[in-house]
């Protein structure tokens, strides 16, 4: 059956909707929805939805700052009519700034460059640095020495583990656009079990100055790099 385009509007809408019966069953979700639920239960959302409801029938929008993985949010609006459903839909906070210009630099094997850091930074260090790379990822367009500057300040934050592993990965149904043109998204992920927070400040100026977008979690901190070949 063909959507209507008011249907077609909501599943291809950049902020995840999704419809809950009164039990908590998922009746209805767009795209983005089906990619958060990859990081966070629905039962945690069904209940945000409940918490957040308006007192009476109608629909409340509310600010508030939300994380669930790679994904933060700024408000969220909470929608019933009557007791059999309830709705929800969260606002992205925008990945990228909107000014953000394309990249620049040389083709760079990424896996290459992250190498180079392990090395330079487990020279008489006795952390246990161990690699999780998906090697189809290929060789990117970026600045090298700005991420190799990047990457050393992680590291340096992450000197007191007693092991650092480092997982470069794809960025499932993530994207970026430059001039119209979509580029999927990948990772560079720095997991350590202790992280010195005071160097988090100057990661993330580091990290604006450079252009890159960073994400600093208990135990990672992680760099999401579009992926330009060309």
């Amino acid at each position: 059956m063909k959507m209507t385009l008011e249907q077609q509007w909501i599943e291809n809408d950049y902020n995840p909707f999704i419809l809950f019966s009164s039990n908590g069953k998922i009746i209805s979700l767009n795209s983005e929805a089906q990619f958060l639920l990859g990081a966070v239960q629905s039962s945690e959302l069904f209940t945000l939805a409940q918490t957040y409801a308006s007192i009476t029938f109608g629909f409340k929008t509310t600010f508030l700052e939300l994380e669930y993985g790679r994904y933060k949010f700024f408000a969220i609006t909470i929608g019933y009519e009557d007791e059999e459903q309830i709705g929800i839909k969260l606002y992205q906070t925008p990945t990228y700034k909107i000014n953000t210009k394309k990249p620049d630099g040389e083709l760079t094997n990424i896996f290459t460059i992250t190498d180079l850091c392990i090395a330079s930074n487990s020279i008489n260090s006795e952390i246990t640095y161990t690699k999780n790379y998906d090697p189809t990822i290929p060789d990117i367009i970026i600045n090298a020495n700005n991420l190799i500057k990047l990457l050393n300040l992680i590291y340096k934050a992450c000197q007191k583990s007693a092991t650092i592993e480092t997982k470069i990965f794809y960025i499932i149904g993530e994207y970026i656009k430059f001039n119209e043109r979509k580029y999927s998204l990948f990772c560079i992920s720095i997991i350590a079990d202790k992280i010195d927070k005071t160097i988090e400040p100057e990661i993330k100026m580091l990290s604006e100055k450079y252009n890159f977008y960073v994400e600093v979690a208990k135990k990672s901190i992680s760099i999401n790099l579009p992926m330009i070949t060309n």
